[in-house]
């Protein structure tokens, strides 16, 4: 027995193609697009990278290249939580004990 594969259709659009547009219009992240739809990671990845190719090659290059430059800019990203990370620590460290005197 062949499974199916569930799919949202609204409007005459496909789910990879309502994840497409999402990622382009808010230059998400596959977690965050994933995270909106209520869909895995792995779903989304697959929905954009090989779905999306055949059946709307323009959309798909559009997509290809926010995911890029999101890939490119993520060591940023990871960079910047680590020092929020740390500096709420140290500013938790630092204030004073209010137990008393």
């Amino acid at each position: 027995m062949k499974a199916v594969r569930s799919r949202i259709n609204l409007g005459g659009k496909d789910r990879e193609e309502l994840i497409g547009e999402y990622i382009i219009e808010h230059g998400a992240t596959v977690r965050g697009a994933a995270a909106y739809f209520g869909i895995s990671k792995s779903t989304v990845h697959k929905d954009v990278s090989l779905r999306l190719q055949e059946t709307d090659y323009e959309l798909y290059r559009r997509v290809k290249a926010v995911l890029d430059r999101n890939k490119a800019e993520r060591h940023i990203r990871g960079g910047e939580a680590t020092k929020r990370k740390y500096m709420i620590k140290r500013s938790l460290s630092a204030k004073p004990d209010c137990a008393g005197s």
